[in-house]
């Protein structure tokens, strides 16, 4: 729980009374690895806050292929935002890459949270334009680069992430075959 209050106050002031009643809402879940949080087609009706694991976002293009979006790890929230706050079905999975701990929050504790503490909003906010942004920066370089340029980049940008996530699910995201990124990685050492 200590992660989350850490998190939160990097966007904003917290008094101890405010902390205590965020506590309260919060419910601390586990998911094992390859198991789906969210299905497509779902309107979600949670928030979650990642504190251990690794989760991806996949979609299925037209042709039926398995495409993964992007990976989120520790210390960051988990929310297909538009689905949640517009009470829409979600076109997108999330799924586990490994065994995962996560704290809850349902929709209507989020809306009490905002009732209650001044200045909740302005910190979901801020964390909601940071989140915007780095997914834009995760998936806007990928579309210029070729598969090495595109896996050194995920190497620099995300080295805890590499050793955590299966070849399948890196090939993947990156945008390439996995017989292509074995290739890549066998070029590079």
């Amino acid at each position: 729980m200590e992660k989350l209050i850490n998190y939160l106050l990097q966007f904003g002031h917290l008094n101890q009374q405010q902390v205590e009643l965020i506590k309260s809402k919060a419910i601390i879940k586990t998911i094992k690895k390859d198991e789906h949080y969210q299905e497509a087609g779902k309107i979600p009706r949670e928030i979650i806050f990642l504190t251990e694991g690794i989760m991806r976002i996949v979609y299925y293009n037209n042709k039926g292929d398995e495409i993964t979006k992007y990976f989120i790890d520790e210390n960051n929230f988990v929310a297909d935002v538009n689905s949640y706050n517009q009470g829409i079905p979600s076109t997108e999975y999330i799924q586990a890459v490994t065994d995962c701990e996560y704290i809850v929050f349902a929709k209507r504790a989020m809306e009490e949270l905002s009732m209650t503490i001044i200045g909740w909003d302005a910190i979901i906010a801020k964390i909601t334009v940071k989140a915007l942004a780095e997914k834009v920066n995760r998936i806007s370089p990928m579309m210029t680069e070729d598969a090495t340029e595109r896996y050194l980049m995920f190497l620099n940008n995300f080295p805890m992430l590499v050793n955590r996530i299966p070849l399948s699910y890196l090939a993947s995201y990156l945008g390439v075959t996995q017989s292509s990124l074995s290739r890549v990685r066998r070029n590079i050492r």
